[in-house]
């Protein structure tokens, strides 16, 4: 093995040991210092000082996204997000960080499938209007209707009449959502060539991860620059001033989190919501009331 075959593969285990890292965190409220047990062994001062920076700002700025939401509530604003970049580019992950501690009741995720037999047949943006915000939510597009000009333009799923109509419609339809008082933020994730290939090469080495890698993603792996050509396209048709893209430099994943989250708090003049103080009731006891014992046989096993 040359010394590249082994940059490339000491990159993957970082790059795992780093998203079983993040996982870990989600289920982290307090305690900061205890997430830099360094589980994977032999980093570096350096290293754990900066995971430790990330984190920290991390939280914070999901602190504010919760103050964001309590304000959407609030005034009853319209929001939603687009998420669009190319596959492994860090949709997802910025995702999970923007709703990991926001009320899935206000913030919701729309990660539509493939269109089915039917859908194929109804106006294009159809199926994408059922699941837009009333007022007081925020809802996360993971992919969009930016999809017929991306993957259906470079897999030939749409022809090239459906292309241009679309090009001619989204704008109106984009005008028509802000006119009708929903803010829309689009986000693109732009990755290197060379970063894809890795993250591509991560997923291959994972087994956690594999089930990410379709047909449809290798196959975009192929096609890298008619990508490239029909985001350029897309860019340059669809940036109005009422919806404009944003787009994120997204191969160091960390920081294409934090930037994101940050652009996105300076979208809306949100501020703090006060909260009228909380106490917590007394319990009922009545006498005439004998709790009963749960029944052996559907008791899950305490095998830990």
């Amino acid at each position: 093995m040359n010394l590249q075959d082994q940059e490339i593969l000491s990159r993957i285990h970082r790059d795992i040991a780093d998203s079983y890292d993040e996982e870990l965190e989600l289920e982290l409220e307090d305690h900061l210092e205890d997430a830099y047990a360094d589980p994977a062994g032999g980093r570096s001062e350096a290293d754990k000082a900066a995971r430790r920076a990330y984190f920290r700002e991390l939280f914070r700025l999901q602190a504010e996204l919760v103050k964001l939401q309590d304000w959407v509530v609030a005034t009853g604003h319209k929001v939603v997000i687009l998420f669009e970049g190319r596959d492994a580019a860090g949709k997802g992950g910025v995702i999970k960080r923007i709703t990991q501690r926001l009320n899935p009741r206000v913030c919701r995720v729309a990660a539509l499938p493939a269109p089915n037999d039917r859908e194929r047949t109804q106006w294009y943006f159809q199926r994408y209007v059922s699941h837009l915000p009333a007022a007081g939510e925020i809802v996360l597009f993971d992919r969009s209707w930016y999809n017929r000009a991306g993957v259906e333009r470079v897999m030939n799923f749409c022809t090239d009449e459906q292309y241009e109509e679309f090009f001619r419609t989204v704008p109106e339809f984009e005008r028509m959502l802000a006119r009708s008082g929903i803010q829309l933020v689009k986000y693109w994730f732009s990755i290197s060539d060379e970063e894809q290939h890795l993250r591509f090469l991560g997923r291959i080495h994972d087994p956690l991860k594999q089930w990410k890698l379709s047909p449809m993603d290798l196959e975009s792996r192929r096609r890298w620059e008619e990508y490239t050509k029909a985001k350029e396209i897309m860019l340059e048709r669809t940036h109005i001033p009422e919806a404009p893209w944003w787009v994120v430099q997204a191969v160091d994943k960390k920081r294409a989190r934090l930037n994101c989250i940050h652009h996105l708090l300076q979208q809306m003049p949100y501020e703090e919501v006060a909260r009228s103080s909380i106490d917590l009731p007394q319990r009922e006891r009545h006498d005439d009331y004998e709790r009963q014992p749960v029944p052996q046989e559907i008791l899950v096993p305490e095998i830990y």
